[in-house]
Parts: C-alpha cells; sequence; structure tokens
C-alpha cells in the first residue's frame, strides 16, 4: 500500500472515530469497565490500566487490518 493511500485511510478513520466522539458519546461507555480493566484509587492518586480493553481494541484493529489487506 502506498504510503499516502494509508495516510489517508488513517486520516479518515480519525474524523469517524472524532464524529462518533462528538455525536454518540455513549458507545464508548464499555471502554474501561470490562473485566480486569485495573481502577486503584487512592485519596490523592488514580491509576488506570484499561488491560481489557486495549486488548478488545486491539482485536478489532488487527481484523480491520486483516480485511482490507
Amino acid at each position: 500500500m502506498d504510503i499516502g493511500k494509508l495516510l489517508i485511510t488513517v486520516g479518515g478513520l480519525f474524523i469517524v472515530i472524532g464524529a462518533l466522539f462528538t455525536y454518540r458519546p455513549t458507545i464508548f461507555n464499555w471502554f474501561g469497565k470490562l473485566p480486569f480493566d485495573i481502577n486503584i484509587q487512592t485519596e490523592h492518586t488514580q491509576v488506570f490500566i484499561p488491560i481489557t480493553s486495549m486488548l478488545v481494541i486491539s482485536l478489532i484493529f488487527n481484523l480491520l487490518m486483516r480485511l482490507f489487506r
């Protein structure tokens, strides 16, 4: 794939994701609330490690990349 086409595709994906965040923010409510997403809160500190959410996003991204290959 030519680098120009790749940049246009990635830019288009960013536009679509940005529009979804703007006009349909409830579609991403699952992010960070799956099992094994670690959220540690103390009085002065908060640590958030979205292990399962990032695995799901990685799986979706890999499937899309294989589909459009």
